[in-house]
């Protein structure tokens, strides 16, 4: 089955400020960050959501307990025009009886083959991906 495109319209509301919708989604993309995340700020949710996203649905597909997920991403920029992205650490915290070495597979897995917003960057970026088990609750 072949993959629709991705199709974004923005439009300018003023100053450094766009409307942007996607299908039935939305959101304000502000180059200042306050009206809602500037483009580079929109990348970095892509790329952490992407990844994060992956990992559930391969955890969830393996009948693994997850109970919670969390992804906390920095991505260093280029003191230069464009001021891209140059290194990336994004560390995941997964909840839940899962074995340690099924969570880094998941992981490799979106990493090498799923996620799409990754694997639409520049391959010259510095990616590192952590992640860590958070204790079991009663």
């Amino acid at each position: 089955m072949r993959k629709p495109p991705t199709v974004v319209d923005l439009t300018w509301v003023g100053d450094l400020k766009f409307s942007g919708a996607s299908g039935t989604a939305s959101m304000m993309l502000d180059s200042a960050g306050v009206a809602g995340p500037s483009p580079v700020q929109a990348l970095g949710f892509a790329l952490a959501g992407c990844m994060a996203t992956d990992v559930a649905h391969i955890l969830a597909k393996g009948r693994h307990p997850l109970r919670g997920l969390r992804a906390h991403l920095i991505a260093d920029r280029s003191q230069e025009d464009p001021h891209r992205f140059v290194r990336v650490t994004l560390h995941i915290t997964v909840e839940g009886d899962v074995p340690a070495d099924t969570v880094e597979r998941a992981i490799a897995l979106s990493r090498e083959k799923y996620c799409s917003v990754w694997h639409s960057m520049r391959n010259d970026i510095a990616f590192t991906v952590t992640r860590e088990q958070a204790p079991a609750s009663a």
